[in-house]
Protein backbone atom coordinates (compact mmCIF):
# COMPACT_ATOMS: atom_id res chain seq x y z
CA UNK A 1 0.00 0.00 0.00
CA UNK A 2 1.35 3.25 -0.65
CA UNK A 3 0.70 4.78 2.21
CA UNK A 4 2.37 8.42 1.32
CA UNK A 5 -0.63 9.00 -1.16
CA UNK A 6 -3.09 7.92 0.92
CA UNK A 7 -2.18 10.30 3.93
CA UNK A 8 -1.87 12.89 0.69
CA UNK A 9 -5.61 12.14 -0.08
CA UNK A 10 -6.95 12.05 3.45
CA UNK A 11 -5.18 15.59 3.72
CA UNK A 12 -6.87 16.92 0.81
CA UNK A 13 -10.30 15.61 1.43
CA UNK A 14 -10.54 16.66 5.07
CA UNK A 15 -12.58 19.53 5.91
CA UNK A 16 -9.96 21.27 8.33
CA UNK A 17 -7.37 21.32 5.27
CA UNK A 18 -10.38 23.37 3.30
CA UNK A 19 -10.84 25.61 6.40
CA UNK A 20 -7.29 25.76 7.07
CA UNK A 21 -4.94 28.87 7.54
CA UNK A 22 -3.28 27.85 4.47
CA UNK A 23 -6.57 28.03 2.27
CA UNK A 24 -6.24 31.63 0.87
CA UNK A 25 -2.36 30.83 -0.06
CA UNK A 26 -3.45 27.56 -1.71
CA UNK A 27 -6.15 29.08 -3.46
CA UNK A 28 -3.65 31.69 -4.48
CA UNK A 29 -1.64 29.16 -5.94
CA UNK A 30 -3.96 27.13 -7.84
CA UNK A 31 -5.18 30.66 -9.42
CA UNK A 32 -1.45 31.50 -10.40
CA UNK A 33 -1.18 27.99 -12.58
CA UNK A 34 -4.30 28.26 -14.10
CA UNK A 35 -3.61 32.00 -15.05
CA UNK A 36 -0.19 30.98 -16.02
CA UNK A 37 -1.25 27.84 -18.20
CA UNK A 38 -4.34 30.49 -19.64
CA UNK A 39 -1.87 33.06 -20.95
CA UNK A 40 0.49 30.33 -22.24
CA UNK A 41 -2.29 28.78 -24.06
CA UNK A 42 -3.67 32.36 -25.58
CA UNK A 43 0.32 33.45 -26.57
CA UNK A 44 1.12 29.84 -27.81
CA UNK A 45 -2.41 29.79 -30.02
CA UNK A 46 -2.38 33.58 -31.29
CA UNK A 47 1.17 33.21 -31.84
CA UNK A 48 1.37 30.51 -34.04
CA UNK A 49 -2.16 31.91 -35.93
CA UNK A 50 -0.65 34.98 -36.55
CA UNK A 51 2.62 33.09 -38.48
CA UNK A 52 0.17 30.31 -40.14
CA UNK A 53 -2.54 33.00 -41.06
CA UNK A 54 0.26 35.67 -42.45
CA UNK A 55 2.23 33.29 -44.64
CA UNK A 56 -0.67 31.22 -45.79
CA UNK A 57 -2.08 34.89 -47.33
CA UNK A 58 1.20 35.35 -48.70
CA UNK A 59 1.44 32.26 -50.67
CA UNK A 60 -1.98 32.86 -51.71
CA UNK A 61 -0.54 36.14 -53.44
CA UNK A 62 2.90 34.80 -54.70
CA UNK A 63 2.56 31.22 -54.59
CA UNK A 64 5.90 29.35 -52.06
CA UNK A 65 7.83 29.33 -54.85
CA UNK A 66 8.45 31.70 -58.07
CA UNK A 67 10.17 30.75 -60.98
CA UNK A 68 10.63 33.77 -63.48
CA UNK A 69 13.77 34.93 -65.68
CA UNK A 70 17.29 35.41 -64.54
CA UNK A 71 17.65 39.51 -64.53
CA UNK A 72 18.00 41.91 -62.45
CA UNK A 73 13.73 42.57 -62.49
CA UNK A 74 13.10 43.04 -58.89
CA UNK A 75 9.40 44.38 -59.47
CA UNK A 76 5.92 43.24 -59.55
CA UNK A 77 5.71 43.66 -62.94
CA UNK A 78 6.53 41.11 -65.52
CA UNK A 79 9.21 42.59 -68.74
CA UNK A 80 10.34 39.53 -70.32
CA UNK A 81 8.32 36.78 -71.30
CA UNK A 82 8.99 33.32 -70.74
CA UNK A 83 8.04 30.29 -72.67
CA UNK A 84 5.43 28.04 -71.58
CA UNK A 85 6.81 24.91 -72.76
CA UNK A 86 8.93 23.37 -69.76
CA UNK A 87 9.80 20.24 -68.58
CA UNK A 88 8.46 20.97 -65.27
CA UNK A 89 5.23 22.48 -66.47
CA UNK A 90 2.08 21.52 -65.71
CA UNK A 91 3.74 19.09 -63.34
CA UNK A 92 7.33 18.66 -61.48
CA UNK A 93 7.90 14.44 -62.11
CA UNK A 94 10.96 14.31 -59.91
CA UNK A 95 9.94 16.30 -57.08
CA UNK A 96 7.58 15.59 -54.45
CA UNK A 97 5.50 17.28 -52.46
CA UNK A 98 4.17 20.16 -54.99
CA UNK A 99 0.42 20.85 -55.15
CA UNK A 100 0.21 22.55 -57.76
CA UNK A 101 2.46 24.72 -60.60
CA UNK A 102 0.32 27.63 -62.38
CA UNK A 103 1.42 30.47 -64.80
CA UNK A 104 0.82 34.31 -64.15
CA UNK A 105 1.73 37.66 -65.72
CA UNK A 106 2.11 41.20 -64.22
CA UNK A 107 1.11 44.03 -65.43
CA UNK A 108 0.75 48.08 -63.88
CA UNK A 109 -2.01 50.07 -64.37
CA UNK A 110 -4.35 52.74 -63.33
CA UNK A 111 -7.72 52.07 -62.85
CA UNK A 112 -10.09 55.69 -63.01
CA UNK A 113 -13.21 56.33 -62.52
CA UNK A 114 -14.67 59.96 -63.62
CA UNK A 115 -13.56 61.47 -59.92
CA UNK A 116 -10.64 58.89 -58.89
CA UNK A 117 -7.88 56.60 -59.40
CA UNK A 118 -6.04 53.87 -58.30
CA UNK A 119 -2.97 52.44 -59.27
CA UNK A 120 -2.89 48.33 -59.27
CA UNK A 121 -0.96 45.64 -60.67
CA UNK A 122 -2.50 43.30 -62.77
CA UNK A 123 -2.14 39.62 -61.83
CA UNK A 124 -3.06 37.81 -65.43
CA UNK A 125 -3.92 33.61 -64.96
CA UNK A 126 -4.91 30.63 -65.91
CA UNK A 127 -7.54 27.95 -65.73
CA UNK A 128 -4.64 26.20 -64.48
CA UNK A 129 -4.95 28.63 -61.14
CA UNK A 130 -5.79 26.90 -57.86
CA UNK A 131 -8.38 29.75 -56.66
CA UNK A 132 -8.94 28.18 -53.30
CA UNK A 133 -7.03 30.98 -51.14
CA UNK A 134 -9.71 33.94 -53.16
CA UNK A 135 -12.66 31.57 -52.71
CA UNK A 136 -11.93 31.69 -48.96
CA UNK A 137 -11.58 35.29 -48.50
CA UNK A 138 -14.61 36.26 -51.29
CA UNK A 139 -16.95 38.33 -50.11
CA UNK A 140 -19.50 38.55 -52.60
CA UNK A 141 -19.23 37.54 -55.91
CA UNK A 142 -17.71 34.62 -57.84
CA UNK A 143 -14.05 34.06 -59.59
CA UNK A 144 -13.63 34.72 -63.02
CA UNK A 145 -14.19 32.03 -65.67
CA UNK A 146 -11.69 31.31 -67.78
CA UNK A 147 -13.25 28.26 -69.94
CA UNK A 148 -14.15 30.53 -73.02
CA UNK A 149 -12.43 32.43 -75.31
CA UNK A 150 -12.45 35.69 -73.78
CA UNK A 151 -13.11 37.21 -70.55
CA UNK A 152 -13.47 40.69 -69.12
CA UNK A 153 -13.99 39.40 -66.03
CA UNK A 154 -11.69 40.28 -62.41
CA UNK A 155 -11.00 40.00 -58.96
CA UNK A 156 -11.20 42.87 -57.24
CA UNK A 157 -10.29 44.00 -53.44
CA UNK A 158 -12.94 45.63 -51.44
CA UNK A 159 -10.16 48.29 -49.91
CA UNK A 160 -10.23 49.27 -53.68
CA UNK A 161 -13.81 49.02 -54.26
CA UNK A 162 -14.37 51.14 -51.46
CA UNK A 163 -11.68 54.20 -52.60
CA UNK A 164 -13.02 53.96 -55.93
CA UNK A 165 -16.58 53.66 -54.87
CA UNK A 166 -17.84 50.54 -56.77
CA UNK A 167 -19.42 47.98 -56.13
CA UNK A 168 -20.07 43.96 -58.03
CA UNK A 169 -20.71 43.91 -61.63
CA UNK A 170 -19.67 47.13 -61.90
CA UNK A 171 -17.57 48.29 -65.18
CA UNK A 172 -13.89 49.74 -64.38
CA UNK A 173 -11.43 51.38 -66.82
CA UNK A 174 -8.08 50.62 -66.63
CA UNK A 175 -5.08 52.39 -68.20
CA UNK A 176 -1.59 50.15 -68.68
CA UNK A 177 1.58 52.01 -69.50
CA UNK A 178 3.22 51.68 -72.55
CA UNK A 179 6.16 49.13 -72.95
CA UNK A 180 8.55 48.75 -75.95
CA UNK A 181 6.26 47.43 -78.41
CA UNK A 182 3.09 49.59 -77.36
CA UNK A 183 4.34 53.43 -77.44
CA UNK A 184 1.08 54.55 -76.35
CA UNK A 185 -1.31 53.76 -73.23
CA UNK A 186 -3.56 51.15 -73.56
CA UNK A 187 -7.26 51.68 -72.04
CA UNK A 188 -9.49 48.89 -71.54
CA UNK A 189 -13.00 47.91 -69.71
CA UNK A 190 -13.17 44.78 -67.29
CA UNK A 191 -16.54 44.27 -65.59
CA UNK A 192 -15.96 43.50 -61.52
CA UNK A 193 -17.14 39.36 -61.22
CA UNK A 194 -16.15 39.34 -57.29
CA UNK A 195 -14.91 41.67 -54.25
CA UNK A 196 -12.48 39.86 -52.06
CA UNK A 197 -10.77 40.81 -48.77
CA UNK A 198 -7.61 38.86 -47.10
CA UNK A 199 -6.64 41.81 -44.50
CA UNK A 200 -3.49 41.80 -46.16
CA UNK A 201 -3.51 45.76 -46.89
CA UNK A 202 0.37 45.13 -48.76
CA UNK A 203 -1.22 42.88 -51.51
CA UNK A 204 -5.18 44.07 -50.87
CA UNK A 205 -4.70 47.71 -51.95
CA UNK A 206 -2.69 46.83 -55.02
CA UNK A 207 -3.81 43.60 -56.64
CA UNK A 208 -6.35 42.90 -59.40
CA UNK A 209 -6.70 38.94 -60.59
CA UNK A 210 -7.40 38.29 -64.21
CA UNK A 211 -7.43 36.49 -67.33
CA UNK A 212 -3.42 35.92 -68.00
CA UNK A 213 -4.58 36.58 -72.14
CA UNK A 214 -5.44 40.08 -71.48
CA UNK A 215 -2.63 41.29 -70.48
CA UNK A 216 -0.29 39.00 -72.79
CA UNK A 217 -2.28 40.86 -75.67
CA UNK A 218 -0.46 44.40 -73.64
CA UNK A 219 2.63 43.26 -74.01
CA UNK A 220 2.15 42.31 -77.62
CA UNK A 221 3.01 38.24 -76.07
CA UNK A 222 2.56 35.50 -77.94
CA UNK A 223 -0.53 32.41 -76.11
CA UNK A 224 2.34 30.65 -75.38
CA UNK A 225 4.67 33.51 -73.48
CA UNK A 226 4.07 34.12 -69.56
CA UNK A 227 5.68 36.20 -66.83
CA UNK A 228 6.55 33.08 -64.91
CA UNK A 229 5.58 30.30 -62.85
CA UNK A 230 4.37 29.80 -59.01
CA UNK A 231 4.78 26.74 -57.37
CA UNK A 232 2.23 25.71 -54.63
CA UNK A 233 3.60 23.16 -52.09
CA UNK A 234 2.41 20.99 -49.52
CA UNK A 235 4.49 21.90 -46.62
CA UNK A 236 5.36 25.34 -46.09
CA UNK A 237 7.98 24.41 -43.43
CA UNK A 238 9.86 22.80 -46.64
CA UNK A 239 9.74 25.99 -48.68
CA UNK A 240 13.54 26.64 -48.31
CA UNK A 241 14.56 23.23 -49.31
CA UNK A 242 11.75 22.91 -51.88
CA UNK A 243 13.62 26.22 -53.55
CA UNK A 244 17.11 24.29 -53.97
CA UNK A 245 15.12 21.16 -55.68
CA UNK A 246 13.25 23.54 -57.92
CA UNK A 247 16.26 25.68 -58.84
CA UNK A 248 18.09 22.47 -59.08
CA UNK A 249 15.31 21.23 -61.86
CA UNK A 250 14.87 24.49 -64.29
CA UNK A 251 17.00 25.91 -66.96
CA UNK A 252 20.08 28.70 -66.36
CA UNK A 253 18.26 30.84 -67.81
CA UNK A 254 15.68 30.46 -65.07
CA UNK A 255 15.49 31.27 -61.29
CA UNK A 256 13.52 30.54 -58.35
CA UNK A 257 12.82 32.55 -55.11
CA UNK A 258 10.72 31.44 -52.79
CA UNK A 259 8.67 34.27 -50.79
CA UNK A 260 10.91 33.68 -47.32
CA UNK A 261 13.24 35.28 -49.31
CA UNK A 262 11.64 37.76 -51.47
CA UNK A 263 9.68 39.26 -48.27
CA UNK A 264 12.23 38.96 -45.45
CA UNK A 265 11.33 41.52 -43.59
CA UNK A 266 7.43 39.96 -42.98
CA UNK A 267 9.39 36.70 -42.11
CA UNK A 268 11.53 38.08 -39.93
CA UNK A 269 8.81 39.98 -38.05
CA UNK A 270 6.34 37.23 -37.67
CA UNK A 271 9.31 34.67 -36.30
CA UNK A 272 9.94 37.32 -33.59
CA UNK A 273 6.88 35.77 -32.48
CA UNK A 274 8.57 32.38 -31.11
CA UNK A 275 10.71 34.84 -29.10
CA UNK A 276 7.81 36.34 -27.39
CA UNK A 277 5.90 33.01 -26.71
CA UNK A 278 9.00 31.32 -25.14
CA UNK A 279 9.77 34.51 -23.00
CA UNK A 280 5.74 34.37 -21.57
CA UNK A 281 6.33 31.15 -20.88
CA UNK A 282 9.42 31.14 -19.06
CA UNK A 283 7.85 34.21 -16.94
CA UNK A 284 4.51 31.82 -16.26
CA UNK A 285 5.98 28.91 -15.26
CA UNK A 286 8.31 30.64 -13.24
CA UNK A 287 5.34 32.92 -11.68
CA UNK A 288 3.56 29.60 -11.00
CA UNK A 289 6.59 28.02 -9.80
CA UNK A 290 6.73 30.52 -7.19
CA UNK A 291 3.38 30.36 -5.70
CA UNK A 292 3.58 26.62 -5.17
CA UNK A 293 6.89 27.04 -3.62
CA UNK A 294 5.08 29.22 -1.17
CA UNK A 295 1.79 27.05 -0.90
CA UNK A 296 4.01 24.35 0.20
CA UNK A 297 5.96 25.68 2.86
CA UNK A 298 2.90 27.13 4.55
CA UNK A 299 1.15 23.52 4.32
CA UNK A 300 4.57 22.04 5.63
CA UNK A 301 4.81 24.69 8.63
CA UNK A 302 1.08 23.74 9.17
CA UNK A 303 1.68 20.14 9.64
CA UNK A 304 4.72 20.76 11.70
CA UNK A 305 2.49 18.45 14.55
CA UNK A 306 2.05 15.43 12.14
CA UNK A 307 5.71 15.61 10.39
CA UNK A 308 6.72 15.16 14.29
CA UNK A 309 4.10 12.49 14.93
CA UNK A 310 4.99 10.14 11.50
CA UNK A 311 8.67 10.39 11.99
CA UNK A 312 8.50 9.19 16.01
CA UNK A 313 6.45 6.58 14.43
CA UNK A 314 9.34 5.74 12.30
CA UNK A 315 8.47 7.30 8.82
CA UNK A 316 11.89 8.95 7.12
CA UNK A 317 12.18 11.90 5.73
CA UNK A 318 11.90 10.33 1.95
CA UNK A 319 8.38 9.35 3.01
CA UNK A 320 7.01 12.33 4.49
CA UNK A 321 8.21 14.65 1.73
CA UNK A 322 6.05 12.54 -0.81
CA UNK A 323 3.27 13.25 1.09
CA UNK A 324 3.51 17.21 0.82
CA UNK A 325 5.00 16.27 -2.97
CA UNK A 326 1.58 14.63 -3.36
CA UNK A 327 -0.63 17.05 -2.27
CA UNK A 328 1.13 20.04 -4.24
CA UNK A 329 1.19 18.02 -7.52
CA UNK A 330 -2.64 17.90 -6.68
CA UNK A 331 -2.63 21.61 -6.72
CA UNK A 332 -0.72 21.69 -9.88
CA UNK A 333 -3.73 19.55 -11.28
CA UNK A 334 -6.41 21.21 -10.08
CA UNK A 335 -4.70 24.87 -11.45
CA UNK A 336 -3.77 23.26 -15.05
CA UNK A 337 -7.45 21.68 -15.23
CA UNK A 338 -9.11 24.94 -14.99
CA UNK A 339 -6.35 26.78 -16.97
CA UNK A 340 -6.87 24.57 -19.95
CA UNK A 341 -11.07 24.83 -19.66
CA UNK A 342 -11.11 28.69 -19.32
CA UNK A 343 -8.28 28.97 -22.05
CA UNK A 344 -9.35 26.77 -24.54
CA UNK A 345 -12.86 28.65 -24.07
CA UNK A 346 -11.36 31.82 -24.85
CA UNK A 347 -9.42 30.21 -27.81
CA UNK A 348 -12.81 28.61 -29.16
CA UNK A 349 -15.05 31.62 -28.71
CA UNK A 350 -11.98 33.99 -30.25
CA UNK A 351 -12.03 31.37 -33.37
CA UNK A 352 -15.87 31.05 -34.19
CA UNK A 353 -16.60 34.34 -33.11
CA UNK A 354 -13.84 36.70 -34.62
CA UNK A 355 -14.05 38.79 -30.58
CA UNK A 356 -11.00 40.39 -30.85
CA UNK A 357 -10.08 42.44 -34.09
CA UNK A 358 -6.63 43.91 -35.20
CA UNK A 359 -5.41 46.79 -37.74
CA UNK A 360 -4.77 44.75 -40.74
CA UNK A 361 -2.43 47.87 -41.50
CA UNK A 362 0.14 46.77 -38.72
CA UNK A 363 -0.40 42.84 -38.47
CA UNK A 364 -1.70 41.93 -41.86
CA UNK A 365 -5.24 40.35 -40.67
CA UNK A 366 -8.72 41.81 -39.52
CA UNK A 367 -8.88 39.35 -36.60
CA UNK A 368 -6.61 37.90 -34.03
CA UNK A 369 -6.29 34.46 -35.59
CA UNK A 370 -6.10 31.38 -32.89
CA UNK A 371 -4.38 27.61 -33.97
CA UNK A 372 -4.45 24.96 -31.65
CA UNK A 373 -2.59 22.77 -31.38
CA UNK A 374 -3.51 19.88 -29.12
CA UNK A 375 0.02 18.38 -28.96
CA UNK A 376 1.08 21.79 -28.30
CA UNK A 377 -1.64 22.05 -25.50
CA UNK A 378 -0.34 18.35 -23.92
CA UNK A 379 3.69 20.10 -24.27
CA UNK A 380 2.57 22.93 -22.11
CA UNK A 381 0.81 21.17 -20.03
CA UNK A 382 3.48 18.24 -19.17
CA UNK A 383 6.07 20.62 -18.94
CA UNK A 384 4.10 23.34 -16.41
CA UNK A 385 3.64 20.14 -14.24
CA UNK A 386 6.83 18.77 -14.59
CA UNK A 387 8.96 22.03 -13.89
CA UNK A 388 6.44 23.29 -11.10
CA UNK A 389 7.23 19.49 -9.58
CA UNK A 390 11.00 19.83 -9.95
CA UNK A 391 10.87 23.39 -8.32
CA UNK A 392 9.03 22.23 -4.85
CA UNK A 393 11.91 19.30 -4.35
CA UNK A 394 14.33 21.55 -2.97
CA UNK A 395 11.71 23.48 -0.84
CA UNK A 396 10.16 20.07 0.66
CA UNK A 397 14.05 19.58 2.14
CA UNK A 398 12.89 21.29 5.27
CA UNK A 399 11.31 18.48 6.90
CA UNK A 400 14.18 16.96 6.86
CA UNK A 401 14.83 20.05 9.64
CA UNK A 402 12.08 19.55 11.95
CA UNK A 403 12.70 17.57 14.63
CA UNK A 404 10.19 14.39 16.10
CA UNK A 405 10.41 15.51 19.89
CA UNK A 406 10.32 19.94 19.63
CA UNK A 407 7.63 19.59 17.09
CA UNK A 408 5.56 17.19 19.21
CA UNK A 409 5.89 19.03 22.53
CA UNK A 410 5.31 22.64 21.23
CA UNK A 411 2.55 21.53 19.36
Amino acid sequence: MNYELFIAKRIIAGKKYKNSISSPIIKIAITAIALGIIIMLIAVATGAGLQYKIRDKMAGFKGHVQIVNYDSNNSDVSTTPISKNQDFYPKFLTIDGVKNVQVFANKAGILRTETDFEGIIFKGVSTDYDWSFFKEYLIVGKVPDFNQDRTKEVLLSETIVNRLRLKLNDTILATFIKTANSKLPSNKKYIICGIYSTGFLQFDKSMMIGDIREVQKLNKWTANEVGGFEVLIDDFDEVDKKNEEIYSEIPSTLTSKSIVNAYPNVFEWIELFDNNVWFIIAIMILIAGINMITALLVLILERVQMIGILKALGSNNTSIRKIFLYNASYLILKGLFWGNVIGLSILFIQHYFKVITLNPETYYVTTMPVYISFSAILLLNIGTLVLCFLMLIIPSFIITKISPSKSIKFA
